[in-house]
């Protein structure tokens, strides 16, 4: 038995509760794509203001850094109910999703973004802090901000491309 069809038996009620209930499975998506708006949203927007913002203005880039630690709740909390509504969307079509080299990509860049938030905070924390070299800092916020833009609308992109597949 693989376990793709052990994941799918495990699954099964889940599945025909969801593939059953067009209320259930339209809230579930609706909170996946709100969780995807909120998360996106603020951090697109703070990735923009970063891209912005020039590395010699001291005032305006300690405003921007209260900005941007104020965003990380509301994207946190996005970003967890997008994790929790996508497991249970993954639940309710293991068959053909876990297979998927399109799903498996998908989950790359999710990972990619978070780690790539991970980095954006460790750079934004250093520049608070002082720590090491303000400009290698500031280097690796903008850095981090442009990936950041373009894995947001990856994910976008390959979570539209896996409804058409």
């Amino acid at each position: 038995m693989s376990l793709v069809s052990i994941a799918t038996e495990v699954a099964a009620p889940w599945a025909r509760l969801y593939n059953d209930s067009k209320v259930l499975s339209t809230g579930i998506t609706f909170v996946h794509l709100a969780g995807l708006l909120g998360a996106g949203g603020f951090a697109i927007a703070a990735d923009r203001a970063t891209l912005r913002l020039r590395g010699g203005d001291l005032t305006a880039i300690v405003r921007h850094l209260g900005e941007l630690e104020a965003i990380h709740r509301p994207v946190i909390i996005g970003l967890l109910l997008t994790l929790g509504s996508g497991l249970l969307m993954l639940a309710a079509d293991t068959e053909s999703l876990l297979p998927s080299l399109l799903f498996w990509i998908k989950m790359g860049v999710v990972t990619l973004l978070l780690a790539n938030g991970a980095m954006l905070q460790r750079a934004e924390r250093d520049l608070r802090t002082g720590r090491g070299s303000p400009a290698s800092a500031w280097r690796r916020l903008r850095r981090s901000a442009t990936a950041s833009l373009a894995l947001w609308f990856g994910s976008v992109l390959l979570g539209t491309a896996l409804l058409s597949a």
